[in-house]
Protein backbone atom coordinates (compact mmCIF):
# COMPACT_ATOMS: atom_id res chain seq x y z
CA UNK A 1 0.00 0.00 0.00
CA UNK A 2 1.54 3.74 -0.34
CA UNK A 3 2.92 5.24 2.07
CA UNK A 4 2.48 8.90 1.40
CA UNK A 5 -0.77 10.83 0.91
CA UNK A 6 -0.16 14.36 0.17
CA UNK A 7 -3.31 16.98 -0.60
CA UNK A 8 -1.82 19.34 -3.62
CA UNK A 9 -4.56 21.86 -4.78
CA UNK A 10 -8.06 21.92 -3.59
CA UNK A 11 -11.17 24.71 -5.02
CA UNK A 12 -14.61 24.78 -4.31
CA UNK A 13 -16.69 23.80 -7.05
CA UNK A 14 -20.27 23.18 -7.28
CA UNK A 15 -20.80 22.99 -3.54
CA UNK A 16 -18.34 20.14 -3.97
CA UNK A 17 -14.38 19.98 -3.63
CA UNK A 18 -12.76 19.47 -6.44
CA UNK A 19 -8.79 17.69 -5.17
CA UNK A 20 -5.78 16.88 -6.70
CA UNK A 21 -3.43 14.73 -4.53
CA UNK A 22 0.28 12.77 -4.63
CA UNK A 23 1.39 9.79 -3.31
CA UNK A 24 3.99 6.84 -2.92
CA UNK A 25 2.76 4.02 -5.18
CA UNK A 26 4.01 0.31 -4.05
CA UNK A 27 2.91 -1.09 -7.58
CA UNK A 28 4.63 1.41 -9.77
CA UNK A 29 8.06 2.24 -7.63
CA UNK A 30 6.80 6.03 -8.05
CA UNK A 31 4.77 8.83 -6.70
CA UNK A 32 1.71 9.04 -8.56
CA UNK A 33 -0.82 11.41 -8.84
CA UNK A 34 -4.85 11.74 -9.22
CA UNK A 35 -7.50 14.20 -8.78
CA UNK A 36 -11.17 13.51 -7.67
CA UNK A 37 -14.12 15.46 -7.47
CA UNK A 38 -16.22 14.98 -3.80
CA UNK A 39 -19.84 16.45 -4.09
CA UNK A 40 -21.31 18.33 -1.59
CA UNK A 41 -22.40 15.50 1.08
CA UNK A 42 -18.91 13.99 0.61
CA UNK A 43 -17.51 16.98 1.72
CA UNK A 44 -19.57 16.65 4.91
CA UNK A 45 -18.48 13.27 5.05
CA UNK A 46 -21.03 10.81 3.91
CA UNK A 47 -19.35 8.24 2.41
CA UNK A 48 -20.82 8.07 -1.77
CA UNK A 49 -20.82 6.40 -4.83
CA UNK A 50 -17.92 7.23 -7.20
CA UNK A 51 -16.87 6.65 -10.60
CA UNK A 52 -13.50 6.14 -11.55
CA UNK A 53 -12.19 7.87 -15.12
CA UNK A 54 -9.70 6.46 -17.24
CA UNK A 55 -7.93 9.21 -19.88
CA UNK A 56 -6.52 8.75 -23.31
CA UNK A 57 -3.38 9.30 -24.38
CA UNK A 58 -1.77 12.45 -23.71
CA UNK A 59 -4.10 13.21 -20.83
CA UNK A 60 -3.00 13.92 -17.05
CA UNK A 61 -4.87 13.79 -13.62
CA UNK A 62 -6.13 16.93 -14.35
CA UNK A 63 -7.56 16.81 -18.30
CA UNK A 64 -11.05 15.04 -17.40
CA UNK A 65 -11.60 17.16 -14.48
CA UNK A 66 -10.91 20.90 -16.47
CA UNK A 67 -12.38 19.72 -19.82
CA UNK A 68 -15.47 17.49 -19.21
CA UNK A 69 -17.65 19.64 -17.05
CA UNK A 70 -18.73 16.86 -15.28
CA UNK A 71 -18.61 17.96 -11.58
CA UNK A 72 -22.08 20.08 -11.97
CA UNK A 73 -24.01 16.83 -12.26
CA UNK A 74 -21.77 14.82 -10.10
CA UNK A 75 -22.91 17.23 -7.27
CA UNK A 76 -26.44 16.62 -8.23
CA UNK A 77 -26.53 12.95 -7.98
CA UNK A 78 -24.25 12.94 -5.11
CA UNK A 79 -21.12 10.76 -7.13
CA UNK A 80 -17.67 11.18 -6.33
CA UNK A 81 -15.18 11.32 -9.47
CA UNK A 82 -11.84 10.14 -9.43
CA UNK A 83 -8.97 10.29 -12.43
CA UNK A 84 -5.90 8.84 -12.02
CA UNK A 85 -2.92 9.59 -14.18
CA UNK A 86 -2.99 7.97 -17.64
CA UNK A 87 1.19 6.69 -16.86
CA UNK A 88 3.91 6.84 -14.87
CA UNK A 89 6.19 9.29 -14.95
CA UNK A 90 9.70 10.24 -13.84
CA UNK A 91 10.81 7.05 -14.56
CA UNK A 92 13.90 7.80 -17.14
CA UNK A 93 12.93 6.34 -20.08
CA UNK A 94 12.62 7.46 -23.14
CA UNK A 95 9.01 8.13 -24.67
CA UNK A 96 7.56 7.91 -21.89
CA UNK A 97 3.93 9.18 -21.94
CA UNK A 98 4.34 12.41 -23.63
CA UNK A 99 4.38 11.44 -26.92
CA UNK A 100 1.79 11.31 -29.89
CA UNK A 101 3.33 7.98 -30.91
CA UNK A 102 0.90 4.86 -29.23
CA UNK A 103 3.26 2.62 -28.21
CA UNK A 104 5.28 2.25 -24.97
CA UNK A 105 5.27 4.96 -23.08
CA UNK A 106 1.63 5.23 -22.62
CA UNK A 107 0.60 3.08 -19.31
CA UNK A 108 -2.26 1.47 -21.54
CA UNK A 109 -3.98 -0.07 -18.11
CA UNK A 110 -2.20 -3.38 -17.98
CA UNK A 111 0.92 -4.59 -16.19
CA UNK A 112 3.92 -4.80 -18.46
CA UNK A 113 5.87 -7.96 -18.22
CA UNK A 114 9.21 -7.03 -20.15
CA UNK A 115 12.26 -5.36 -19.91
CA UNK A 116 12.20 -2.68 -19.10
CA UNK A 117 8.58 -1.49 -18.79
CA UNK A 118 7.92 -4.18 -16.05
CA UNK A 119 9.49 -2.43 -12.97
CA UNK A 120 7.51 0.68 -13.35
CA UNK A 121 4.16 0.38 -16.20
CA UNK A 122 2.20 -1.40 -13.57
CA UNK A 123 -1.01 0.72 -14.09
CA UNK A 124 -3.40 -2.31 -13.63
CA UNK A 125 -2.33 -3.38 -10.73
CA UNK A 126 -1.84 0.25 -9.48
CA UNK A 127 -5.26 1.65 -9.93
CA UNK A 128 -6.52 -1.81 -8.30
CA UNK A 129 -4.41 -2.54 -5.41
CA UNK A 130 -3.01 1.25 -4.98
CA UNK A 131 -5.07 3.44 -5.76
CA UNK A 132 -8.70 2.35 -4.65
CA UNK A 133 -7.76 0.79 -1.50
CA UNK A 134 -6.14 4.72 -0.79
CA UNK A 135 -8.89 6.49 -2.05
CA UNK A 136 -11.52 4.01 0.26
CA UNK A 137 -9.74 4.17 3.35
CA UNK A 138 -8.80 8.55 3.17
CA UNK A 139 -11.90 9.76 1.83
CA UNK A 140 -15.87 9.60 2.16
CA UNK A 141 -16.41 7.24 -0.82
CA UNK A 142 -18.18 4.00 -0.72
CA UNK A 143 -15.88 1.39 -2.57
CA UNK A 144 -19.27 -0.89 -2.74
CA UNK A 145 -20.74 1.90 -5.74
CA UNK A 146 -18.26 1.87 -7.69
CA UNK A 147 -18.58 2.34 -11.40
CA UNK A 148 -15.82 2.73 -14.41
CA UNK A 149 -15.62 4.59 -17.56
CA UNK A 150 -12.96 6.50 -19.87
CA UNK A 151 -12.05 7.73 -23.27
CA UNK A 152 -9.62 6.14 -26.02
CA UNK A 153 -6.71 4.70 -24.50
CA UNK A 154 -8.94 4.84 -21.02
CA UNK A 155 -12.10 3.36 -22.63
CA UNK A 156 -9.95 0.47 -23.26
CA UNK A 157 -8.57 0.32 -20.01
CA UNK A 158 -12.45 0.84 -18.11
CA UNK A 159 -13.89 -2.35 -20.81
CA UNK A 160 -10.95 -4.37 -19.79
CA UNK A 161 -10.64 -3.42 -15.90
CA UNK A 162 -14.04 -4.52 -15.61
CA UNK A 163 -13.92 -7.36 -17.12
CA UNK A 164 -11.00 -8.60 -15.72
CA UNK A 165 -12.29 -7.92 -12.73
CA UNK A 166 -15.84 -9.50 -12.04
CA UNK A 167 -17.84 -8.10 -9.21
CA UNK A 168 -15.39 -5.03 -8.48
CA UNK A 169 -17.13 -2.60 -10.79
CA UNK A 170 -21.30 -1.97 -10.88
CA UNK A 171 -21.84 0.09 -13.86
CA UNK A 172 -19.81 0.37 -16.86
CA UNK A 173 -18.95 2.76 -19.88
CA UNK A 174 -16.96 4.34 -22.56
CA UNK A 175 -16.15 6.81 -24.91
CA UNK A 176 -14.33 6.17 -28.42
CA UNK A 177 -13.30 3.32 -26.62
CA UNK A 178 -9.96 1.41 -28.96
CA UNK A 179 -11.92 -1.83 -28.39
CA UNK A 180 -10.09 -3.92 -30.43
CA UNK A 181 -6.74 -3.39 -29.81
CA UNK A 182 -5.36 -7.03 -30.86
CA UNK A 183 -6.50 -6.26 -34.20
CA UNK A 184 -5.25 -2.01 -34.28
CA UNK A 185 -2.08 -0.44 -35.29
CA UNK A 186 -2.38 0.92 -31.79
CA UNK A 187 -2.90 -1.93 -29.80
CA UNK A 188 -0.25 -4.48 -31.50
CA UNK A 189 2.48 -1.74 -30.78
CA UNK A 190 1.93 -1.00 -27.57
CA UNK A 191 1.15 -5.21 -26.31
CA UNK A 192 4.24 -5.74 -28.59
CA UNK A 193 6.26 -3.17 -26.27
CA UNK A 194 4.55 -4.15 -22.94
CA UNK A 195 3.33 -7.96 -23.66
CA UNK A 196 5.67 -9.24 -25.62
CA UNK A 197 4.63 -11.86 -28.91
CA UNK A 198 2.83 -13.95 -27.66
CA UNK A 199 -0.83 -12.76 -28.53
CA UNK A 200 -3.12 -14.96 -26.28
CA UNK A 201 -1.28 -12.48 -23.56
CA UNK A 202 -2.45 -9.70 -25.59
CA UNK A 203 -6.61 -11.24 -25.94
CA UNK A 204 -6.26 -11.18 -21.80
CA UNK A 205 -6.55 -7.54 -22.33
CA UNK A 206 -8.57 -6.84 -25.26
CA UNK A 207 -12.45 -5.56 -24.28
CA UNK A 208 -13.91 -7.56 -27.31
CA UNK A 209 -11.85 -11.05 -26.75
CA UNK A 210 -12.71 -10.92 -23.37
CA UNK A 211 -16.02 -10.06 -23.52
CA UNK A 212 -16.36 -12.83 -26.19
CA UNK A 213 -15.85 -15.42 -23.92
CA UNK A 214 -18.76 -14.61 -21.58
CA UNK A 215 -21.20 -17.28 -21.09
CA UNK A 216 -23.32 -14.62 -19.35
CA UNK A 217 -23.74 -10.90 -19.19
CA UNK A 218 -21.41 -9.52 -16.77
CA UNK A 219 -22.94 -6.22 -16.46
CA UNK A 220 -26.85 -7.16 -17.24
CA UNK A 221 -28.09 -3.29 -16.54
CA UNK A 222 -25.97 -2.56 -19.75
CA UNK A 223 -22.72 -1.05 -21.12
CA UNK A 224 -23.08 2.48 -22.33
CA UNK A 225 -20.85 3.87 -25.32
CA UNK A 226 -20.84 6.80 -27.26
CA UNK A 227 -18.77 7.09 -30.82
CA UNK A 228 -18.38 10.00 -32.76
CA UNK A 229 -18.72 9.14 -36.56
CA UNK A 230 -16.59 12.14 -37.59
CA UNK A 231 -13.28 10.56 -35.57
CA UNK A 232 -10.01 10.41 -37.76
CA UNK A 233 -9.17 7.53 -35.50
CA UNK A 234 -12.57 5.36 -36.06
CA UNK A 235 -11.88 5.99 -39.97
CA UNK A 236 -8.16 4.53 -39.47
CA UNK A 237 -9.22 1.75 -37.61
CA UNK A 238 -8.13 2.14 -34.14
CA UNK A 239 -11.37 1.58 -32.56
CA UNK A 240 -13.30 -1.06 -33.82
CA UNK A 241 -16.37 -0.63 -31.93
CA UNK A 242 -18.23 -3.03 -34.13
CA UNK A 243 -16.15 -6.05 -32.66
CA UNK A 244 -17.04 -5.00 -29.04
CA UNK A 245 -20.72 -4.64 -30.47
CA UNK A 246 -20.55 -8.19 -31.75
CA UNK A 247 -19.04 -9.69 -28.93
CA UNK A 248 -21.62 -8.20 -26.28
CA UNK A 249 -24.53 -9.90 -28.79
CA UNK A 250 -23.10 -13.61 -28.93
CA UNK A 251 -22.52 -13.12 -24.85
CA UNK A 252 -25.93 -11.70 -24.27
CA UNK A 253 -24.67 -8.41 -22.72
CA UNK A 254 -26.54 -5.28 -22.86
CA UNK A 255 -24.80 -2.57 -25.01
CA UNK A 256 -25.84 1.01 -25.89
CA UNK A 257 -23.80 1.47 -28.68
CA UNK A 258 -24.58 5.35 -29.57
CA UNK A 259 -22.85 6.53 -33.05
CA UNK A 260 -22.86 10.45 -32.95
CA UNK A 261 -23.02 11.66 -36.25
CA UNK A 262 -20.62 14.84 -36.46
CA UNK A 263 -18.75 14.46 -33.62
CA UNK A 264 -15.04 13.73 -33.20
CA UNK A 265 -12.53 12.34 -30.83
CA UNK A 266 -11.91 15.16 -28.22
CA UNK A 267 -13.32 16.77 -25.32
CA UNK A 268 -15.96 18.89 -26.85
CA UNK A 269 -17.40 14.68 -27.75
CA UNK A 270 -17.30 14.07 -24.34
CA UNK A 271 -18.88 17.39 -23.09
CA UNK A 272 -21.75 17.01 -24.99
CA UNK A 273 -22.61 13.34 -23.71
CA UNK A 274 -21.05 13.26 -20.37
CA UNK A 275 -24.49 13.76 -18.54
CA UNK A 276 -26.10 10.81 -20.04
CA UNK A 277 -22.65 8.60 -18.79
CA UNK A 278 -22.89 9.89 -15.28
CA UNK A 279 -27.09 9.25 -15.16
CA UNK A 280 -26.15 5.95 -16.75
CA UNK A 281 -23.91 5.48 -13.60
CA UNK A 282 -26.08 6.95 -10.78
CA UNK A 283 -28.93 4.42 -12.15
CA UNK A 284 -27.07 1.38 -11.64
CA UNK A 285 -24.71 2.45 -8.03
CA UNK A 286 -27.76 4.27 -6.72
CA UNK A 287 -30.80 3.19 -8.00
Amino acid sequence: MSSSFELKTAHACFGGAQRYYEHFSSEIGLNMKFSIYLPPKAVLGEKVPALIYLAGLTCTEETFMAKAGAQRLAAELNIALICPDTSPRGAGRAGEADSWDFGVGAGFYLDATTTPWALHWRMESYILNDLLPLVGSKLPVDMARLGIFGHSMGGHGALTLALRHPGKFKSLSAFAPIANPVNCAWGQKAFTGYLGDDKAEWAKHDASELMSTQTSAPYPGGILIDQGLADKFLMEKQLLPEAFEAACAKAGQPLTLRRQAGYDHGYYFIQTFIDDHLRHHAQQLTG
